[in-house]
């Protein structure tokens, strides 16, 4: 596990944090967050080659010399990928930090992203300021527009040499983040000095090394609302169903949380842990079962969810990720149709608000959590720091390499504590199949 962080070069430049109004704490490159928090007193040590214990990210926060000279540079920012309570606020955190902060008093946004750093396609950036972000963070979506789909990386870094673009910072999910380590790898390969630093966004909680990815929290407290109006539309019926799908592409953090907060759902089917329809230890099955029992059930389900069963193309959407089927609407008649086939009077309510969560404002949690992001990662990028993106590991904000993180995704654990909180507040067969 490659955990070293890029830098630009020597940094020569004082920082102007020195002379704060108040006490600045400065980091060093030496100070690391160890990769594995636990240990177990009564396993041997592991000889011989690096094991967990002994990794480390580096650790983030401001440093005293800068590689950047803040008065001749120049930043922008883009973001990509699909809308993320938070994206504003990150906007707002990066520009309110470079400005008043370190007197960076250019900084760009490329609009719609990636598609924004592409000359011909004619979109001009925006001139960001603090005055024209202080109060975005008060609505939902991204103020820059986003897009998906990759672009070519060397007419984006002709643009940021057409517009000595010192500093990038990309914002977005696993694809995102990958193109932007194609960005420093070639701004490495033409010898330029530029910074490009990620900032992880992800709806779906599935960056891997994080611990967790801003607009989470907002997400499954927005998804909360929509389990308990399915739990009133279930009870409001005779054996009635609230089937309620969450996004999830891969992983089922999202539908997990939701259950456990909203405390009334009585199946979550994720993508991780596999499930049937048919047989007596199938979902049909064991639906029928609940409903006789309580007269009416509530099933959350990721749209990642059993896509053995669901018919799909091999379609690919812009990003090149596969055009998932649509697990929902598929249980929603296979469940109406085994109800009607046993003559059963039944209501299935089935409700999809994904698109509702996906474009509100962040709530406070993540309006702090996004802040810190954002400052972090100008600290960064200002100390020369490139091909890295910041997150939170234990607690504590790190810097982390991108080809790391985008190397896997992060997914429940069907055999870890958050699905066995599940099952238990659930109480759903542990297999169904």
């Amino acid at each position: 596990m490659e955990t070293n962080i890029q830098n630009l070069g020597e940094c020569s430049f004082v920082s102007p944090l020195t002379h704060s109004s108040f006490e600045v704490t400065f980091r060093s490159d030496s100070e690391r967050v160890l990769f594995d928090h636990l240990r177990n007193e009564g396993s041997p040590a592991t000889s011989g080659a690096q094991n967990n214990s002994e990794i480390g990210f580096e650790l983030a926060g401001p440093r005293e010399n800068l590689f950047f000279d803040p008065s001749k540079t120049t930043a922008a920012v883009v973001t990509c990928g699909g809308l993320c309570p938070g994206l504003n606020d990150i906007v707002r955190g990066i520009v309110t930090q470079c400005h008043t902060r370190y007197g960076v008093t250019r900084t760009f946004g490329f609009r719609y992203g990636y598609e924004g750093m592409i000359s011909r396609y004619g979109l001009t950036p925006m001139t960001l300021r603090p005055e024209s972000v202080s109060q975005i963070h008060n609505f939902g979506g991204s103020i820059l527009g986003t897009s998906r789909g990759q672009q070519d990386i060397g007419e984006m870094v002709d643009l940021l040499e057409e517009m000595d673009v010192d500093i990038l910072f990309v914002v977005g999910g696993d694809g995102t983040l990958r193109g932007a380590s194609a960005l420093s790898a070639e701004c490495k390969s033409r010898g330029l000095r530029k910074a490009v630093v990620g900032i992880p966004k992800t709806i779906d909680n599935d960056i891997m090394y994080l611990d967790k990815s801003f607009g989470f929290e907002t997400a499954f407290a927005m998804a909360v609302q929509a389990v308990r109006s399915a739990y009133v539309e279930a009870t409001g019926a005779i054996n009635g169903i609230g089937l309620l799908k969450l996004m999830g592409r891969d992983s089922g953090f999202i539908a997990c949380y939701a259950a456990l907060a909203g405390s009334n759902v009585d199946f979550v089917l994720i993508p991780e842990v596999h499930f049937e329809l048919e047989g007596s230890g199938g979902l049909i099955e064991a639906l029928h079962y609940r409903v006789a029992k309580r007269r009416s059930a509530v099933v959350v389900v990721s749209e990642g969810a059993g896509q053995h069963l669901v018919p799909h193309s091999s379609a690919t959407d812009a990003s090149g990720n596969k055009v998932y089927g649509d697990i929902g609407l598929f249980l929603r008649d296979k469940i109406t149709q085994s109800f009607r086939q046993r003559r059963i009077a039944s209501s299935v309510k089935y409700i999809d608000p994904s698109y509702m969560i996906r474009s509100v404002p962040a709530n406070a949690q993540d309006n702090v959590y996004c802040s810190q992001l954002a400052q972090h990662a100008v600290h960064a990028a200002m100390a020369g720091k490139t091909g890295m993106l910041v997150g939170r590991w234990h607690g504590a904000f790190v810097h982390l390499p991108l080809d790391m993180v985008t190397n896997g995704r992060r997914k429940v654990d069907p055999q870890g504590e958050l699905w066995n909180s599940v099952l238990e507040s659930t109480g759903q067969p542990a297999r169904l199949y």
